[in-house]
């Protein structure tokens, strides 16, 4: 009877192991569903639609194949087709039926954006390093690019901007082919099948105890011992039980019986350890409140991501190392502009006059703390951010900004944060921040106010109307101008006292301030004031000599002069102006100065 009960077991765990397996292979059905998008008419460029890409939940794989490079990138559809303005591309949608609409776009006439124009005039544009999208993919022959993108993002695909786009382009997503029931019938008949083994082994073992010897028939009669004589050179008589197996080699092979069942099964069982091969009895998991921060009705998307600003600042860094270095001001001019730039070209000026002088501070790229991006859908449109050096124990706030969607982000701020500030809250860079008006009265101060009212207090400290709108507490830039200023007078009187004088003044500098909202209706706003030393005689024919100052003797070719100098320094500040109903002060957040220009009265 064990016998009958352990082939039931097998034939049973046999047929519940077998469907399990089967749910999982040949009854689970495909794992993906594709769409094959084919392109008849050749152009360089293939858009993509969110709506093609979000027909289906999950995750999307996009594909690719023609012979060569293969480039991809993806970013939100209206800034795509803001890029595309100019160009004759190939734009896949969807009909009125889902079905696929593949459509020629041709170039949008009768703009009047001059940047249109001018990027239009260059045959086959490259999208590759574009600062546009979100990110970007490069790949020979065959590209494939997994995603996840929501409808109102488009991907490009394309070549080099010339040649034709692949023509062979396909969407995968995953599909939800759960087997619930796989894992559980695997398992009992797994189960079943150890017990099938445990009832065969004991069946086995009692036909064995049934074959024993029987004590039934009558007594045997006691033999007395015989003494058997073996010669030592003759093998015969001599019984060998080589071929008999012993109990540990029977044993031996039970055991190895007993084991191959057992393996079967761990096998088995590990077919369907996956999670969608079981059934999801568990209650569905309630999402955790965390606070957040709603956009304000109506604000339109934030510029850049946090992880594009990276990106687009390691560039920027990268670009302007490179002109460091080489001390090339055009190459500098692809990545800064205003302030950031101007500093940068009397830099490179100095240092080709002067062997010791100093190279700007590097770019600091990332890792980025803060990312505070303008939401806004056209152009310009900017960025604060705000970088560490972990090494040299710096910050820097930077504000870059892109003209228009074919232009390259570049820096027109940057300067060095307080040790001791505190920025003020901000909404995240998933949100961004509206641009304030220069003009804006909702502020202590209007942003293109604040650079002239700060030039005040520096020229007449406590006597300036505006002294008690800035915090005075922590503003180290106020001290080291006062310090630096009373060292250079010194310095000037030792010899020029009796025949010359020394005047300093501050007044706004020549490039527009510029403002973003802070989640407490202020705004950081940054500005740049330009600092002038004039040096003037006081006697008729007295020279003017600056000996020791290299600077002006490197910009003006000379170290005296009859009518004096004037040297120009320019500060790039950056300041959090609260809104007008705060009792707070303007805070002083970061700044950096550097020489400008010299020239001779």
């Amino acid at each position: 009877m064990r016998f009958v009960w352990a082939v039931a077991a097998f034939v049973l765990a046999t047929v519940m192991i077998g469907a399990g397996i089967a749910q999982r292979t040949i009854f689970q059905g495909p794992r993906t569903e594709t769409t094959a998008i084919s392109v008849e008419e050749e152009t360089p460029y293939l858009l993509i639609d969110g709506a093609v890409l979000n027909q289906m939940p999950g995750t999307q794989t996009l594909r690719a194949q023609a012979e060569g490079d293969i480039f991809a990138s993806y970013g939100r559809t209206a800034d795509m087709e803001a890029w595309l303005a100019d160009a004759t591309y190939t734009r896949v949608g969807l009909d009125a039926d889902g079905g696929l609409d593949i459509s020629v776009v041709e170039p949008q006439a009768g703009t009047d954006d001059g940047a249109a124009a001018d990027a239009a005039e260059e045959p086959g544009r490259s999208p590759v390093g574009s600062d546009l999208w979100l990110d970007e993919y490069q790949q020979t022959d065959l590209l494939i690019a997994p995603l996840q993108l929501p409808e109102e993002m488009s991907v490009l695909v394309a070549a080099d901007g010339t040649a034709p786009a692949p023509s062979e382009v396909t969407v995968t997503w995953p599909l939800q082919t759960s087997t619930p029931w796989a894992g559980p019938l695997i398992v009992l008949g797994g189960i079943l099948m150890a017990v099938g083994v445990f009832l065969y082994i004991l069946g086995i073992r009692h036909v064995r105890r049934k074959r024993g010897p029987r004590r039934k028939g009558l007594p045997l009669p006691v033999t007395e011992p015989i003494d058997i004589a073996i010669d030592n050179d003759d093998d015969k008589g001599v019984i060998s039980n080589s071929q008999a197996p012993t109990r540990r080699a029977v044993a031996s092979g039970r055991r190895a019986f007993a084991v191959l069942p057992v393996v079967a099964v761990s096998a088995l069982l590990f077919s369907g350890c996956s999670a969608d091969a079981w059934p999801q009895l568990g209650a569905t998991p309630t999402p955790t409140p965390t606070a957040t921060v709603i956009a304000p009705e109506g604000q339109q998307a934030p510029a850049v991501t946090k992880a594009q600003a990276e990106r687009i600042l390691t560039r920027i860094a990268a670009t302007v190392a490179d002109a460091d270095a080489a001390m090339d001001g055009d190459l500098a001019a692809t990545r800064l502009e205003g302030a950031a730039l101007a500093a940068r070209d009397t830099n490179y000026k100095l240092r080709a006059a002067i062997a010791d002088y100093a190279v700007p501070a590097p770019i600091l790229a990332k890792p980025l703390e803060v990312v505070l991006p303008q939401a806004y859908d056209g152009w310009p449109r900017s960025v604060i951010a705000v970088a560490d050096d972990d090494e040299s124990k710096t910050s820097s706030i930077m504000l870059m900004t892109q003209q228009d969607a074919w232009s390259e982000y570049k820096l027109s701020y940057i300067a060095s944060l307080e040790a001791s500030t505190t920025l003020p809250d901000l909404a995240p860079a998933y949100i961004g921040a509206s641009q304030v008006e220069p003009d804006s009265p909702f502020l202590l101060l209007p942003p293109d106010q604040v650079a002239a009212a700060y030039a005040d207090v520096i020229n007449n400290t406590e006597n300036s109307e505006y002294y008690d709108l800035f915090e005075a507490e922590g503003d180290q830039m106020r001290v080291a101008i006062a310090a630096d200023r009373q060292r250079r007078l010194d310095d000037f009187n030792q010899t020029g006292a009796s025949t010359g004088k020394f005047e300093f003044t501050s007044e706004p500098g020549a490039h527009a301030p510029f403002a973003l909202q802070t989640v407490e209706s202020g705004a950081i706003v940054a500005v740049n004031i330009s600092e002038v030393e004039n040096i003037t005689p006081t006697v008729a024919e007295a020279y003017i000599r600056l000996p020791s100052n290299k600077a002006v003797q490197a910009i003006t070719g000379t170290d005296q002069s009859l009518t004096g100098f004037a040297t120009t320094y320019i500060d790039q500040v950056f300041f959090y102006v609260p809104n007008g109903g705060s009792n707070e002060k303007i805070r002083l957040l970061g700044y950096s100065s550097s020489v400008l220009d010299a020239k001779i009265l």
